[in-house]
């Protein structure tokens, strides 16, 4: 027999804590961050931050779970029947707003990658390639019925993805119909 579901209170807790990590993670990095400062900004006592993560590294990952989970539903909702413009615009400006709204789940990310993703290599092995796969699937569909220029798709999701990081966002550098013009054409 498995393990009874968490109580309300452990997932309060847990989502507590993740969201008092990624705050850390975004400004000291993975190796600047400490236990005892997760556990000061979610207001617990270490050991009891200890009931819920092990170790800085799986908290380190649960923070980064939680940002892909936010970043890759949303490529789940994108249309293949839809109008590409349409939908591109809609996939973009919702990232933006991801990234005004959580723009400390963007840095952590960012961090992240420019470190050579040590931990992001294996998500992106499994949950994310799934996800992008679908993106790549309705961006080549798209491409193959002559409704967008032929683009590689796995660059275009991680060039929207950096393209929509919160300083661009925040700053409104970067519209979203400005990104999807370059890449769409009229049908026929």
């Amino acid at each position: 027999m498995g393990k009874p579901p968490p109580s309300r209170l452990k997932l309060r807790n847990a989502a507590k804590i993740i969201d008092a990590a990624q705050h850390v993670f975004s400004v000291y990095g993975f190796h600047g961050a400490t236990i005892d400062k997760v556990a000061a900004r979610a207001g617990m006592s270490q050991p009891n931050l200890h009931n819920y993560f092990k170790t800085k590294a799986d908290l380190y990952t649960a923070v980064l779970d939680q940002t892909l989970t936010l970043w890759l539903d949303l490529i789940d909702d994108l249309d293949a029947e839809g109008d590409p413009f349409v939908e591109l615009r809609r996939y973009i400006a919702q990232k933006m707003e991801l990234s005004r709204r959580f723009p400390e789940a963007s840095r952590v990310f960012a961090n992240e990658v420019l470190q050579g993703a040590p931990v992001l290599k294996a998500m992106l092995k499994t949950r994310v390639r799934a996800n992008v796969r679908h993106f790549a699937e309705v961006i080549e569909g798209w491409a193959a019925a002559g409704r967008i220029r032929a683009v590689d798709p796995y660059h275009l999701v991680f060039l929207i993805w950096s393209a929509t990081q919160p300083k661009w966002a925040r700053n409104g550098r970067i519209k979203s119909c400005s990104v999807v013009k370059v890449i769409v054409r009229s049908a026929g």
